[in-house]
């Protein structure tokens, strides 16, 4: 590119410079392994401590006590794909801990609640987490919608609120955390996600340019931000928007009315928001009914998420597709490669059906032990004021730099692709360094 792009992200001045090496705590780069203590329910969790809720915001335990953190996760409903690949995440993290001896001396024990993918139920498992089962710490849960509500019962009881997928700018913008600061999200914001895609088709001359576009976007605090942004900015280039309807209901019946509208506008670029894999599952299966494949197709989540995206919609289909992200399986990082490798042996897998929610939930786990460490213990008001002294940290997604209301400063915004027949998940933009070329046509539907 001869002349300099538009726009960048805030995150991503220089990532045509981004070095994909990223150092990781020792504790978590153990070559051994063992099963960390877990204890899952629906509802509510099966293990208790005597210690109050205020006692474990303030951390005093013995040393031979095991560090329990609590979270609540979508094990079933709508966002369940996302749910188990973050438990798996959560898991492996704690697998790796353990087996290096624990933190401070301590093991760590996993207490996962299923919120079944309800803002109502996370509200009560957190509540339940913090003041029957009095947990040391929390970990988020997934998705913006369910960490807004979390968050606050968090910051009710003086807990910090660590996690990897609530990057919404309305889950900064609460009372409770403008009041409170507690939320800490490890990976990429959502609302300039989709800007190295904006500047790929900024850097193209006009005439290579997509002449039209459709954004729908489900009615989700995490899918809107950066669609509507990319619809802004893409505009602004002079691609004609034909279709910008109001939000669609995340719910399945949605999506086939909405599709079908979509595909007849023949738009020569999708840009869909969506959070998860039927929802993208939904728009490309009409999609080939209605025979129309979009010359661009790019959505803000759910072609992240690997083998569960592929073996819904069939590798052949997935070929061309696109997704932000922060994190891809093939990172340059001896950390990110152990965690993937692992990840493949217990669920047999290659790299590129390892689901970016996994590095995204190990992430949350190595920046709680970095302020464990550093704080000497599980203080919460200590591990909040530490996250804040803008202190960089080492996860498997890359650097992790929290400014004054907990979003991830140093976080650097890529895309993807599928290539190789959908078998190959591919950094494709920005153009550069470990990026490959990105495939400028998608092709037609398969079978």
């Amino acid at each position: 590119m001869s002349a300099p792009l538009p726009w960048f992200s805030k995150n991503a001045a220089t990532l045509g410079a981004v070095a994909l090496s990223v150092g990781v705590l020792a504790a978590c780069t153990s070559g051994s392994s063992s099963t960390p203590s877990t204890t899952t329910s629906s509802s509510s969790a099966t293990t208790g401590a005597s210690s109050s809720a205020a006692t474990s915001a303030s951390g005093s335990p013995s040393s031979s006590t095991p560090i329990n953190i609590g979270a609540s996760l979508s094990l079933t409903g709508d966002f369940s794909a996302d749910g188990v690949a973050f438990k798996q995440g959560y898991e492996l993290w704690a697998q790796d801990v353990n087996a290096a001896g624990g933190i401070l001396g301590r093991k760590v024990k996993l207490t996962i609640l299923n919120d079944a993918s309800s803002p109502n139920q996370v509200v009560t498992n957190y509540q339940t987490l913090i003041n029957s089962d009095h947990v040391d710490l929390t970990f988020g849960p997934f998705s913006s919608l369910l960490t807004k509500p979390a968050s606050a019962v968090a910051a009710r009881n003086g807990y910090a609120f660590v996690e990897g997928a609530g990057g919404a700018p309305s889950v900064f913008d609460t009372p409770a955390n403008q009041a409170d600061h507690n939320v800490f999200d490890v990976s990429l914001p959502v609302a300039d996600s989709l800007m190295p895609f904006v500047n790929y088709i900024a850097s193209l001359p006009a005439s290579q340019r997509p002449k039209t576009a459709a954004y729908p976007m489900a009615d989700d605090p995490f899918a809107d931000p950066p669609v509507q942004l990319a619809e802004q900015k893409l505009t602004a280039l002079g691609v004609q928007p034909v279709y910008t309807v109001a939000p669609f209901a995340e719910e399945q019946s949605s999506y086939k009315p909405v599709a079908d509208q979509v595909a007849k506008k023949k738009a020569d670029l999708v840009v869909l928001g969506s959070t998860d894999v039927p929802t993208v599952a939904a728009f490309m299966a009409q999609f080939q009914a209605n025979h129309y494949t979009p010359k661009m197709f790019i959505a803000a989540a759910g072609p992240d998420q690997g083998a569960a995206f592929t073996s819904a919609v069939k590798p052949g289909n997935a070929q061309g597709m696109m997704v932000p992200n922060g994190w891809y399986p093939d990172y340059n990082d001896p950390a990110s490669k152990k965690m993937v490798t692992e990840y493949e042996a217990l669920y047999k897998v290659n790299a590129s059906g390892v689901n970016a929610d996994v590095a995204e939930a190990y992430s949350v786990g190595q920046v709680v032990q970095a302020a464990i460490t550093a704080t000497g213990g599980t203080d919460n008001q200590k591990i909040i004021s530490y996250l804040h002294s803008a202190v960089t940290l080492k996860t498997v997604q890359g650097d992790v730099k929290f400014d004054s209301l907990g979003e991830n400063s140093a976080a650097a915004a890529f895309i993807f692709q599928w290539q190789n027949d959908g078998t190959k998940y591919a950094q494709v933009l920005p153009a550069g360094g470990a990026s490959v070329a990105i495939i400028p046509t998608k092709p037609q539907w398969v079978s």
